[in-house]
């Protein structure tokens, strides 16, 4: 004898059984408690949440009878009156369920309204319940129009689509409307555990939570799944059992992947990639299962208390939010939905996977990193109390190079004042701004009288026979003007002056991968060449307070600030905001610059 599958079996035969669409079941039940009754339902949603289970409760509640034979309409239907019995068991002739796609033409239409004036044979009400109504062809749906906004009292019309936007609005302003909602996979999971401790199957939490992602909102799909995954794994669930059923990536693998992202070892997550593509794991739902991480990941970043205390993966999504910075997160996020989609692009999967986990490296967020990582030799007994700004060089009238040479060898006359470092990045943008503003140009500066250098060869010359400047040299300004370019030109841009102990400089970046060697090695050649005589970079990751790039931002914002000032102090525009309300539209104003 066949065993009846768990979707119909576990069918609810009531509104207290519904599973997640609460918003449904107290709207009618509120309705059919105050005998406030409409003609016409239209429940729309995806596949498997609910439409024809609640066309079904409702059909009872409508003509339930009651254990005793005479009760009336009700929002708990009795489940043993005839009425009850036979519509769950699909012989109630006063409740006729018709297929669209195969009765969608005129004539289906016309014999089933032909019915619809007759009365009820043996219950209350008459119930058409109408699944995939937007099947239908146009003319029957204009046949039924009229039945459908003035039926027979004893008539009810209830009506299923998945795809509402192909029902005509007239139709929809004869209906009372309601959507049915995706089931969350918590929801399903829960329900799931319900349903085989009742079976006694078995199962692990972890097994459940895969199905409820699987199902993708469903809960017929998510008790299919359940029936497929009791015959695979031959009646006890594990999760290594979904897993392979569903060939879904073990969460292990993702979060190693993102472990090795975040310590930027390449060789880690190219090795991972291989050995995912050795046992045969699907690279599409490696990078949607990887996606979906990295929305749990950004949001225990943002909402910490949002993490569920029983989930089994807290630990490590604490460890991941904690490890890469909300940036990176974003970006990651981005490019793997990026990647996903040009897969199928690629010339094979497992190339495709490689190069989003090879993008994600080469690719860094600009700002500052929640890692707190030292890279290099650097002294790490600095102190973060303070740091130091200098005044910004104009633009060079000769040659760069020139130019830049002579930069280093004056400027150790200027001595810029310090500024006490803020608490956040944004005080920190303002406080450079104003002390920006505060120096002196270095082209107005009281620097030794000199003439123009005929070429560049003898600046060079200078430069390598004077003293080196020390730590107030004026990094930002000496990096905007670097001939460099693509990553190297990010590492000097983005970077902050440590100090200098002979050749050897320090700099501060914001995130590891200013620290490749490429870039660095880059920088390197280009001041060396400046100077003429070999320079030595040291590199250390942590918060950077001045840079090229912020006081950059700072002077964009200070324009920003100008422009909607001047806007806003104009007369003609105060007129009109006086006169006649006028507003001005925030993020409308842009610099002229801009």
């Amino acid at each position: 004898m066949s065993s009846t599958v768990l979707a119909r079996k576990w069918r609810p035969k009531t509104f207290s059984t519904l599973v997640g669409q609460d918003h449904v079941v107290r709207a009618l039940t509120h309705a059919l408690e105050q005998r406030r009754l409409h003609h016409a339902y239209l429940f729309t949603g995806t596949r498997g949440v609910g439409k024809t289970t609640i066309a079904r409760i409702l059909a009872k509640s409508l003509n339930c009878t009651g254990a005793d034979g005479q009760g009336g309409i009700t929002a708990e239907p009795c489940g043993v009156c005839q009425a009850c019995t036979e519509i769950d068991a699909g012989r109630f002739v006063d409740y006729i369920e018709l297929d669209a796609a195969s009765n969608r033409g005129v004539d289906d239409m016309t014999r089933l309204l032909e019915q619809a004036v007759y009365k009820p044979t043996s219950g209350r009400f008459k119930v058409y319940m109408i699944d995939e109504v937007h099947m239908l062809s146009n003319h029957a749906f204009n046949a039924m129009l009229k039945t459908l906004e003035e039926p027979p009292e004893s008539v009810k019309f209830v009506l299923a689509t998945t795809d509402p936007q192909k029902v005509p609005v007239t139709v929809l302003s004869r209906c009372l409307q309601f959507s049915l909602k995706s089931m969350p996979p918590a929801a399903i999971a829960g329900h799931l555990q319900q349903v085989l401790q009742a079976e006694g199957v078995a199962c692990e939490p972890q097994a459940l939570q895969a199905i409820g992602r699987a199902a993708h909102g469903s809960m017929r799909d998510a008790l299919s799944l359940t029936d497929q995954a009791i015959a695979y794994s031959a009646g006890s669930i594990t999760a290594e059992a979904v897993r392979q059923m569903l060939g879904a990536v073990d969460a292990g693998y993702l979060f190693d992947l993102l472990r090795a992202l975040a310590a930027a070892d390449g060789a880690a997550l190219l090795q991972l990639a291989d050995d995912m593509d050795a046992r045969g794991l699907s690279f599409p739902a490696a990078l949607e299962e990887l996606a979906s991480l990295l929305q749990r990941i950004a949001v225990v970043q943002v909402v910490p208390q949002a993490l569920d205390a029983a989930d089994p993966d807290g630990a490590a999504l604490r460890e991941l939010a904690a490890a890469l910075s909300p940036e990176l997160v974003q970006l990651a996020y981005s490019m793997v939905l990026h990647g996903r989609g040009e897969l199928a692009l690629a010339p094979d999967e497992h190339a495709g996977f490689c190069m989003v986990l090879l993008r994600l490296l080469a690719f860094a967020p600009v700002g500052t990193q929640g890692a707190n990582l030292a890279i290099g030799q650097g002294d790490q007994s600095r102190s973060a109390a303070e740091a130091t700004t200098a005044p910004q060089a104009t633009a060079a009238t000769a040659a760069p190079s020139a130019a830049l040479a002579a930069d280093i060898v004056t400027i150790a006359s200027v001595m810029p004042p310090k500024v006490e470092v803020q608490a956040d990045a944004a005080s920190t943008v303002h406080a450079v701004a104003e002390t920006q503003a505060s120096y002196t140009p270095l082209a107005t500066a009281a620097l030794p009288a000199a003439e123009p250098p005929a070429s560049s060869a003898p600046a060079l010359a200078d430069a390598s026979s004077a003293p080196f400047p020390g730590p107030e040299v004026d990094w930002p300004s000496l990096a905007q003007r670097l001939e460099v370019v693509a990553l190297a030109r990010s590492l000097a841009l983005q970077s902050q002056w440590m100090g200098a102990e002979g050749d050897c400089w320090s700099l501060r970046v914001p995130s590891e991968q200013f620290t490749r060697a490429g870039a660095l090695d880059k920088l390197q050649a280009v001041l060396s060449a400046t100077v003429g005589r070999p320079i030595s970079l040291q590199i250390e990751v942590g918060a950077v307070r001045d840079s090229a790039s912020l006081r950059a931002a700072a002077a964009r914002a200070q324009r920003q600030q100008e422009a909607e000032s001047t806007i806003a102090a104009d007369p003609l525009v105060r007129q009109l905001m006086e006169d006649l309300g006028a507003q001005i539209v925030p993020g409308s104003v842009r610099p002229l610059d801009a």
